[in-house]
């Protein structure tokens, strides 16, 4: 069984990000991200502190729009035009979930989709399912990277993926479809999970419940990626899949943490240099 460390993976494309942001600056260019937080969730905070801090390690300019709770849609559309229209902005984000009163859509749609890092606006969403370049959803795209960085591909594997979430389950999907894998996706309406996950020579799983994914629901050899982030009673962080009786049975398996978690930071940053770079690319065109 060997272990996927995403951790150390994703050390070396930041170390990477960074030299090719060094040499930017030499050019007088430094890629920006601008993050929007609303409210005091404190796993989004947390979050978000994370990705300041590696924007700054990697010289990436970054601007944190902290706003209350209660703030109006319309105020948040207002800042987001700002940004659109701010040529040091390469990236906008917005710090999911909002509020229930905020039309998250909505929110996501006046993202300019030049701008759109995390991948979720529809014009970006469509060209993945077109199979053409485009900003991906980071924690899907951070999984296909520890797959090529062990040499594992999909073309013509069973690969089931638990969660069918916009911003994990579908881009995945896409991305192992646009790979050549044979995909199988379920859900919370699924019948028989175990009838999914059992023939699947690769099962994926991020839907935020520990001990969901069991021993007796793998196959011997099969390669198993945990996106899950739980924190159990006593304050440990576990994943969705019970990894020391399922480890036994895999050729490979991520850890929680340390496996997919440090590769959705990373591609954060990888999507950032990609928007600086497109924006230095259509200048260049015009002149």
């Amino acid at each position: 069984m060997t272990i996927l460390d995403g951790k150390k993976l994703a050390a070396k494309i930041r170390k990477n990000v960074k030299e090719e942001i060094h040499t930017l600056q030499g050019e007088g260019i430094t890629p920006g991200l601008a993050v929007i937080l609303v409210g005091d969730d404190p796993a989004s905070r947390t979050y978000v502190n994370m990705k300041e801090r590696a924007c700054e390690e990697a010289n990436i300019y970054s601007i944190v729009h902290k706003m209350p709770t209660s703030i109006s849609q319309d105020k948040i559309l207002e800042i987001l035009d700002m940004m659109n229209k701010n040529d040091y902005i390469d990236g906008i984000l917005v710090q999911l979930p909002l509020p229930p009163h905020i039309d998250t859509n909505k929110i996501i749609e006046a993202i300019d989709h030049n701008k759109d890092v995390d991948g979720f606006h529809p014009f970006n969403v469509g060209r993945l399912v077109a199979g053409l370049d485009s900003y991906v959803s980071c924690t899907p795209l951070g999984v296909m990277k520890i797959l090529e960085e062990y040499k594992i591909d999909p073309k013509g594997l069973n690969i089931c993926i638990v969660g069918a979430s916009n911003i994990v389950g579908k881009p995945m999907l896409n991305l192992l479809l646009n790979a050549n894998a044979t995909v199988d996706i379920c859900h919370v309406y699924t019948k028989d999970l175990k009838s999914h996950t059992k023939k699947a020579d690769v099962v994926i799983v991020g839907v935020g419940k520990a001990g969901l994914i069991t021993e007796d629901m793998i196959k011997d050899d099969a390669i198993v990626i945990d996106i899950g982030i739980n924190r159990t009673e006593n304050g440990k962080l576990v994943g969705d899949v019970d990894f020391e009786n399922v480890a036994k049975k895999c050729s490979y398996i991520t850890p929680v943490p340390g496996g997919v978690g440090p590769m959705t930071i990373a591609m954060l940053l990888t999507n950032t240099l990609k928007a600086a770079k497109n924006r230095i690319a259509k200048k260049e065109q015009l002149k």
